[in-house]
């Protein structure tokens, strides 16, 4: 196992997160070898138990791994049991839950990960890592190695994750077909706007009006036309839409061995660069203060694009006169459909916990009730589909950042026409360093030629197996 994981996660280590996984920008925080072959028993998934029982566990600390506040903030709020003694430290009846929680910048939540699996193996039992998250961009390189358990060797079955969508499946089953992660919500996206702009400059901020002035890219860059002469940008960032059109690709980066940049990603720059020389966006990075702008009024910014997670983690809904805070934001399905990110749970190989693990698992991401606590309390959307349909249907339910809109039926439609056939291994990579490359391009430091140039050579960096 040993020269494996040192293969997987080494050589194909992608470099430099553009921290687009759930919950948007980082949030710092700063077992023994047993045969992860049979699970130790566990509880039924039910929110109505008060306590978990780890029968047949020996470990006394659950230690867990990830990128920000997200998944501790929805165990904390929703799993049966769990106390929060600190920021860093929790207890689940005698266990005690310790986060190591390293920010996504620069690379630096993989490389700690990294650096700890590959020590998994002769770690005295309290440091072990027992489960660990990752997101969809590198999903591939973790779950394609001995260090994600099998589900099914945590005792889940196919039965307990029937009602979830096959889409969440495909992203984390490894390269033989076994599934190696679980999660608790489906990511797909829509395009949020800020209402007031609508009503001044359209006229009416009905989502099914305003989808009819962003139903195509050709409808959407004229209406960004008449958002500027408004004063507004259509978009914060050439950035806002990029996941919009590289998950709508028919090609993979990578065939055969070469580099292979997509048509649809290279309509991305061709409206961009419109859209930039127009004035009608900027090339800001995503997650930075000037991109944040447009989360208030004054940053006058028409509209962004993202899933159920970007309302409650990136929109800055809990900060006093946002637009967020006050329920200005509108939601339509936007030019196209597309997923963005989402966090997926592993059972790190070697736990000493794996009762536990297998519980956390089934309720986060098996129980109704406790799901459909985490829509209602968060804006989430979550891996339950006879749950999320239900709620669609249910006019009770309204989303405040939103208005009282209720986005679910817009998130069921979206969620069933996802493709992931294009996916591959290298996308963190080719993402970034494309993006990276072409902002280049937009500013006029480089002629598309140049730009092109520049992304082949920092791939090719990155992958050196690759050629272009």
């Amino acid at each position: 196992m040993k020269k494996k994981i040192i293969s997987a996660l080494l050589c194909a280590s992608m470099v430099a997160t553009m921290v687009a996984g759930c919950g948007g920008s980082s949030d710092t925080t700063s077992t023994d070898n047993s045969d992860s072959g049979a699970a130790a028993p566990a509880t039924e998934s039910g929110s109505d138990a008060a306590e978990t029982d780890t029968t047949g566990d020996e470990g006394k600390v659950f230690n867990i791994y990830c990128w920000n506040e997200e998944f501790k903030s929805r165990l904390t709020d929703h799993y049966p049991g769990y106390e929060e003694v600190d920021a860093t430290t929790g207890k689940i009846g005698d266990v005690t839950v310790k986060w190591n929680i390293t920010p996504s910048d620069d690379n630096a939540y993989q490389n700690n990960l990294d650096a700890t699996l590959l020590k998994q193996e002769s770690a005295a039992a309290d440091d072990k890592i027992d489960l660990f998250l990752v997101e969809a961009d590198y999903a591939l390189k973790y779950v394609d190695t001995d260090y994600t358990m099998p589900i099914a060797d945590l005792g889940i079955t196919d039965a307990d994750l029937a009602n979830q969508y096959q889409y969440t499946k495909d992203i984390v089953t490894d390269s033989n077909g076994v599934l190696k992660g679980v999660s608790w919500q489906g990511c797909p996206g829509v395009l949020f706007y800020n209402r007031d702009a609508a009503k001044e400059v359209l006229g009416t901020d009905d989502p099914d009006e305003v989808q009819k002035y962003v139903s195509d890219w050709d409808t959407f860059n004229d209406t960004a036309e008449t958002m500027k002469a408004a004063g507004y940008k259509m978009t914060s960032s050439v950035n806002d839409t990029y996941r919009v059109y590289s998950n709508n690709v028919t090609s993979k980066w990578v065939e055969d061995g070469k580099i292979n940049i997509d048509d649809n990603i290279m309509k991305w720059v061709s409206d961009s660069k419109e859209l930039y020389d127009a004035g009608e966006t900027e090339t800001y990075e995503l997650w930075g203060d000037d991109w944040k702008k447009g989360f208030y009024p004054e940053g006058k910014v028409f509209c962004y694009f993202g899933p159920a997670w970007f309302v409650n983690f990136s929109m800055a809904a809990d900060t006093e006169g946002s637009i967020g805070y006050n329920g200005g934001w509108g939601a339509t399905p936007g030019p196209q459909g597309f997923y963005w990110g989402g966090t997926w749970i592993c059972g790190a190989t070697g736990t000493d916990n794996a009762g536990l693990v297998k519980d956390i698992i089934l309720k986060m991401t098996t129980d109704e009730t406790i799901m459909k606590d985490i829509v209602v309390k968060d804006d989430d959307f979550v891996n339950n589909k006879p749950a999320m349909e239900a709620m669609a249907a249910d006019t009770s339910y309204q989303s405040k950042v939103l208005g009282g809109q209720n986005p679910l039926s817009m998130y069921c439609a979206s969620v069933e026409k996802l493709d992931l056939s294009n996916l591959s291994a290298y996308d963190q990579g080719c993402n970034e360093e494309f993006q990276n490359a072409m902002k280049n391009y937009f500013e006029g430091n480089a002629s598309l030629d140049d730009a092109l140039d520049l992304f082949y050579k920092a791939v090719v960096e990155k992958y050196p197996d690759l050629t272009y």
